[in-house]
């Protein structure tokens, strides 16, 4: 019988894995938030430019639309290219995940903006599509089955 590889020890233990996910979405929250930190500063000053300085963008208008938008989008792109450049955020080095295809291989930058576009939805529900790893049969989330990738530990160096 062969030794286990690192995925099937992480799928094997579907209910750590889980945690090492949550944790890290927490840690990579606080990059995100400097991110709209810096784009909502930018909508502000563009804004203030052209108003007084009491106004502030209103409530569910299309320049705050546009700024969530923005928002999103950034948090993507930091998402995505972080994937892509060696598989991991921030929040995942702790905890040594990693992104990569479902066959082991790097994914293209499709799979990974269609892995983060399905990945806010299941966040916006809830976290709905990462609880379901916990009775998929391979232990993957909704992102994981749509675009075709996987979340793997990696081993202590």
């Amino acid at each position: 019988m062969s030794a286990p590889t690192a995925v099937a020890t992480d799928t094997a233990r579907p209910a750590s894995l889980l945690v090492w996910r949550l944790l890290s979405l927490l840690y990579d929250f606080f990059p995100a938030l400097a991110l709209w930190m810096l784009v909502g500063a930018l909508f502000t000053a563009g804004y203030a430019a052209g108003h007084a300085l009491r106004d502030n963008i209103a409530p569910f208008s299309a320049l705050q639309w546009l700024l969530w938008g923005c928002c999103w989008a950034v948090t993507g792109v930091y998402a995505v290219e972080s994937w892509r450049r060696g598989g991991q955020t921030l929040g995942m080095r702790p905890w040594r995940l990693q992104v990569v295809g479902a066959d082991g291989t790097a994914p293209t930058r499709r799979q990974l903006w269609l892995r983060y576009a399905v990945g806010t939805v299941s966040v916006l529900l809830g976290g709905l599509g990462l609880w379901w790893a916990l009775i998929d049969r391979q232990r993957q989330t909704w992102h994981d089955r749509m675009s075709h990738t996987r979340m793997q530990r990696a081993p202590k160096r």
